[in-house]
């Protein structure tokens, strides 16, 4: 990473790594903790790549000082996890406290602290308490009041020292692949409808927290507060080809601005889903109101409840028109959107099959968000390569992959006026990713899950992460006089 020019980054620009609490803490029922819908779905044969799940991953509920001892070595400005809402809430109420989750997440803030690391924290990162999900989970009208409650607990308890907060980590995802696909916990199939329900409860969760700070926390804490959106960037698959051109804009609505719209621009939905979704109803004679709610006018709005615009990208996709074809006779959120992406032939594909590498994907998506949604900061909370097959510690492909994506950063900011802050590296360790179990590796460093040690190993793209910090990092310092 030598060639790349560390002084086009502000000087306070955040270097960090990013984690979730399902992913890497195992520990699923010690000390009180209460299951999650994660702890659910891998229990059950056949859903994740061979039965793998989180029971254990890495250990971090236990070993948090060797994770500690990672985040030194990178010489990280800032981490960010999440807190596990069934550690701290194991019924995820407020009714029932467990001291010993609040003991874990306490130790980790205070050390963080200790080392000169600001921690980030996200609320939710797709871990929902299996006791509420039992009640409706993110399909129950009462559940933004619950996450209100919980956001409203960790605010008090960790706020005094927690200054960046993360309410919810990729809605879309939560939604589309956990209540449309069923591929995500907690693995419901409900084409067409859940899929809205669940977004629209989640922004209202979001929005309700957001505010809550804002009256309540804001004035004596002093923090910021937003939520974790991932998007593609997408072209038209034919440039020449005005229907894939519209799906391209239908595609970026669907995705994006599914959230980004009603948080950072009209407190709505895009127009062009309503359109979509409100014509498909009638096309299919569907008679059931409408599938795509509407904000209620008793409830605070979303318009303007992010403090940062929080960005979490991995590929690019190529987009074609759908709108015609045969899906179009069934609800679903991909007819409704009449879009496909698909991955250019010419894009590497980083180990996963989704994965496309396309670092100038980032730059573009940049300065789209800026033109398009908000001048705020922008802070990329995840962003990342994979392995797969047989670990390579020297891993050339990713030390590169990290080498182009901070450079069209670095060209973002500097060319294209993006006001970028922070970029959080996913992930610190290898970890469980979901439904591809620990078969996929995205860490900074090597975590060997095959002895109880799980001993951790620093890869050459941490290595090389490290020096670009401490290279900004000494390039930043105060001369002394």
């Amino acid at each position: 990473m030598s060639a790349l020019d560390v002084t086009v980054f502000p000087k306070d620009f955040a270097w960090g790594a990013a984690t979730a609490a399902y992913q890497i803490e195992g520990g699923w029922n010690m000390d009180g903790r209460g299951p999650s819908v994660w702890d659910t779905f891998c229990h059950v044969k056949g859903r994740v790549f061979e039965d793998h799940n989180g029971d254990v991953a890495c250990n971090s509920y236990q070993l948090w000082k060797e994770d500690l001892k990672c985040i030194q070595q990178l010489g990280l400005t800032h981490y960010r996890l999440s807190i596990s809402w069934s550690r701290l809430l194991p019924d995820g109420t407020t009714n029932h406290v467990n001291p010993k989750g609040v003991a874990y997440y306490n130790e980790v803030i205070d050390d963080l602290i200790a080392c000169d690391v600001t921690p980030m924290i996200t609320l939710y990162h797709m871990d929902l308490p299996q006791a509420l999900q039992d009640l409706g989970g993110w399909n129950s009208g009462d559940i933004a009041d619950i996450f209100e409650s919980y956001a409203r607990f960790c605010f008090k308890t960790f706020g005094d020292r927690v200054k960046l907060w993360i309410t919810l980590n990729e809605p879309y995802v939560c939604a589309k692949l956990g209540h449309e696909d069923g591929t995500f916990a907690p693995g419901i199939k409900d084409p067409g409808i859940s899929v809205y329900l669940t977004g629209h409860n989640m922004l209202r969760a979001h929005t309700k927290a957001w505010h809550t700070y804002n009256a309540h926390f804001r004035p004596l804490q002093g923090g910021q507060v937003s939520l974790a959106l991932n998007s593609d960037w997408a072209e038209p698959l034919n440039p020449d080809c005005p229907k894939d051109a519209e799906a391209t804009e239908r595609y970026k609505d669907f995705t994006l601005g599914w959230f980004a719209c009603p948080v950072f621009c009209t407190g709505d939905y895009p127009e062009s889903m309503r359109f979509r979704i409100e014509n498909r109803n009638l096309d299919l004679g569907y008679k059931q109101g409408s599938r795509l709610p509407h904000f209620s006018k008793e409830e605070p709005t979303p318009l303007g409840t992010a403090d940062f615009f929080a960005l979490n990208y991995y590929t690019s996709r190529k987009v074609k028109d759908l709108s015609s074809a045969g899906k179009n006779n069934e609800l679903s959120f991909v007819g409704d959107q009449g879009a496909e992406g698909v991955v250019d032939p010419s894009w590497p594909i980083s180990g996963v099959h989704w994965l496309a590498v396309v670092p100038d994907g980032l730059r573009k998506l940049l300065k789209c968000i800026k033109d398009t949604y908000s001048s705020l900061p922008i802070y990329i909370t995840e962003n990342g390569f994979s392995q797969m097959g047989p670990v390579q510690i020297e891993d050339a492909d990713r030390s590169q992959f990290y080498q182009d994506t901070l450079q069209e950063v670095g060209k973002a900011i500097s060319q294209d006026g993006v006001n970028v802050k922070a970029y959080f590296a996913w992930s610190l360790l290898d970890n469980f990713e979901w439904n591809d179990g620990f078969n996929v590796r995205f860490g900074l460093f090597h975590v060997d899950f095959s002895t109880p040690e799980l001993k951790r190993t620093i890869y050459r793209s941490g290595r090389e992460y490290a020096a670009v910090i401490s290279k900004h990092r000494s390039q930043t310092k105060p001369k002394s006089v």
